[in-house]
């Protein structure tokens, strides 16, 4: 990733273009308004800047401290029935709710729905605190730009060009709990995504992503929400040797599988 102020090694990802307004600073509850962050933005960016048919570079940061071998292993209990529109809810007020809703909204935040304004809104209102949402649905509305969109190589709808297929999406990993009151959580989710254009003459092609996803969440309403989030490159793991499939492949598999609710 190329945007962000470099601390530590990490990137820490803001609202994304240099001379995007953003909002005045209000109290503690629309930090989100200052260092809210949408998913996979900053990967969109990266698509927008790159040259035809090139690949991005990537770099890893290891993790803070090596994992546990249980770590890996999947645990808890089964994920939740409920929805908000097409976003799970209902999660757990314990460890395992904040990290099954942290997973769950990440998807969400890096979904194609995030392109296009009217369902961009529906996910904003749905996962954030209230007291933060319509802050972010502004600054966000500013930054998915008809000159941005067009970068990406969409329409200025958000949707992509005929005979293309416009693919965004994340997939979690994993998840990490940092703090845990009751009242509100943080956490890290450890995601692999995909962005890009897929079909024949794409010039943005589909490539892959790794970023950590931290997410300050708040119980209100009978239900965790997102009070504030910001992501961080990696960490990544060394490429395979997988040859890479043709644009149709791609688009049928994307149109072809659909995703999970995660549950911790």
């Amino acid at each position: 990733m190329s945007l962000g102020d470099e601390h530590d090694g990490q990137t820490r990802t803001r609202l994304p273009d240099p001379g995007t307004p953003r909002p005045p600073a209000r109290g503690s509850r629309s930090l989100v308004a200052v260092v809210g962050v949408v998913v996979l933005l900053v990967a969109a960016i990266a698509l927008a800047n790159r040259g035809d048919g090139s690949t991005p570079a990537t770099s890893g940061a290891g993790p803070d401290a090596p994992a546990k071998a249980t770590s890996t292993a999947a645990t808890g209990v089964r994920p939740v029935t409920g929805k908000n529109g097409t976003i799970p809810s209902g999660f757990a007020r314990d460890e395992q709710g904040a990290q099954s809703a942290a997973a769950n909204y990440a998807v969400a935040l890096g979904s194609v729905d995030m392109f296009q304004r009217g369902p961009r809104e529906n996910i904003v209102r749905a996962i954030h605190d209230p007291a933060v949402a319509e802050n972010l649905i502004q600054s966000l509305n500013s930054s998915y730009s008809a000159a941005f969109l067009e970068n990406v190589g969409l329409n200025p709808d958000g949707t992509a060009p005929a005979g293309l297929t416009f693919v965004s999406r994340t997939l979690p990993v994993g998840t990490k709990l940092k703090e845990y009151t009751g009242e509100t959580a943080t956490v890290e989710v450890w995601c692999t995504g995909l962005v890009g254009l897929a079909g024949e003459g794409s010039t943005k092609p589909v490539t892959s992503t790794w970023f950590t996803i931290t997410e300050k969440l708040r119980w209100t309403d009978g239900d965790w929400r997102v009070v504030s989030s910001e992501q961080a490159e990696g960490p990544t793991p060394v490429n395979g040797d997988n040859r890479a499939s043709v644009a149709d492949d791609i688009a049928q598999a994307v149109e072809g599988y659909g995703g999970f609710t995660y549950a911790r």
